[in-house]
């Protein structure tokens, strides 16, 4: 356990990194946490997951960006299912959390990033998406995060 990361305390809900992966790689939301220097600041976005990295599209500017550029470590949260258990006074669940260091894409470099998300999220759109990614590339951006850190937990 690298020194910047907390054991989990409930070891018997921690699950290894390959199905923390695989939560992240299958789930469709997540939450990604930066921070400017005065407050953390999290915003559920759209993402999708590939080799180690995790991309996020974007506005060119913005409180995520601005908080980016002064300070690339970032935390990135998915809750992979989660249903009450009324009776039990308990929560099933999945969940991962991800520890990284983002950069920001621009320009031609971001069309790969944009084309996968069109595929996860509207794959029967994938003839329109080439238009819109076209006439919307200068306005646009991906943050790009590098996975340092994974942590998964289940409650099932």
């Amino acid at each position: 356990m690298d020194k910047y990361f907390k054991p989990l305390r409930r070891k018997d809900r921690a699950l290894k990194d390959e199905e923390a992966l695989e939560i992240l790689a299958k789930s469709n939301y997540g939450v990604l946490c930066v921070y400017d220097g005065n407050y953390p600041y999290g915003v559920p976005v759209n993402y999708f997951y590939e080799d180690g990295f995790i991309y996020v599209h974007t506005a060119r500017e913005g409180h995520k960006i601005e908080s980016i550029r002064s300070l690339d470590k970032v935390c990135f949260t998915v809750i992979g299912s989660s249903e009450v258990v009324a009776s039990e006074f308990s929560t099933k669940y999945e969940s991962v959390i991800v520890f990284g260091r983002a950069e920001i894409l621009q320009g031609e470099q971001i069309k790969p990033a944009l084309r996968k998300l069109v595929q996860k999220y509207s794959p029967h759109c994938l003839q329109e998406a080439e238009r819109i990614i076209q006439d919307h590339l200068r306005d646009v951006a991906v943050i790009r995060i590098k996975v340092e850190h994974v942590q998964g937990k289940a409650n099932r």
